[in-house]
């Protein structure tokens, strides 16, 4: 039915969404996962961008947590990309960073669980689960603790330019029991860009503990996106 392009968070990789996937082939769409670094954003945005240019359009671009800058960011001038769609997602406007955004609310888990190793960050193997997905199954968690992928250092700092939100219809899957990202301030980021809001009673990682849910809320907005774009090409 469609494209749509998965970007994950911090502290992940692309097999967070390994479920969903499953899910959205199910449906008959296309999913396809992009790989970060973590190591800087230009190189993160790069790399959405490389995975853009092997698919065809029309494309959902989604993104999880901090990839929901990295997409505001490589969805420009992608003619392919056609809506952006925001799971428990940052959404910084021009001059924003991902970590200016997440100090304005108080009641994140991360200050306390995050671990310094040089240059580099990770979430306490032991806390995983109280931070990113306490809801999903036990050994779930321990593999997503297991695999994360280290961040460097002042990643989040990052300020981006004209996000593709402006001009791009959008979506957001609010995540109430959240406790790494506030809902409040997810509400406030959705609202802010004009997104179609959706809930869900999930922690942080939706797509871990309840991928069939976050699947239909991409079908969801697949089915917009497609409608949308039929009725731009009808004279």
């Amino acid at each position: 039915m469609a494209t749509i392009v998965l970007v994950h968070g911090l502290w992940s990789d692309g097999s967070a969404w390994a479920q969903v996937i499953t899910e959205l082939r199910a449906m008959g769409h296309e999913p396809v996962a992009a790989q970060l670094a973590l190591n800087s954003m230009d190189d993160d945005v790069a790399s959405v961008r490389r995975t853009l240019a092997t698919v065809a359009g029309p494309v959902l671009l989604a993104g999880w947590s901090y990839g929901g800058a990295v997409i505001g960011e490589a969805a420009q001038g992608v003619e392919s990309v056609k809506a952006l769609a925001y799971v428990a997602a940052f959404a910084p406007a021009e001059g924003e960073s991902v970590s200016g955004l997440s100090r304005k609310y108080p009641g994140s888990l991360i200050p306390a669980h995050v671990v310094v190793a040089g240059d580099y960050t990770y979430i306490d193997r032991a806390h995983f689960g109280d931070v990113i997905a306490g809801d999903a199954v036990a050994e779930t968690i321990a593999i997503a603790a297991a695999t994360q992928r280290m961040v460097r250092i002042g990643l989040d700092r990052v300020k981006v330019g004209p996000p593709a939100w402006l001009p791009l219809p959008s979506h957001y899957l609010v995540a109430t029991q959240d406790q790494a990202v506030p809902p409040g301030l997810q509400h406030e980021i959705a609202e802010r860009i004009g997104a179609a809001i959706t809930e869900i009673d999930s922690s942080h990682a939706p797509m871990l503990s309840h991928p069939r849910e976050v699947a239909e809320f991409l079908d969801g907005a697949c089915v917009e996106m497609l409608s949308a774009n039929t009725n731009e090409g009808t004279p």
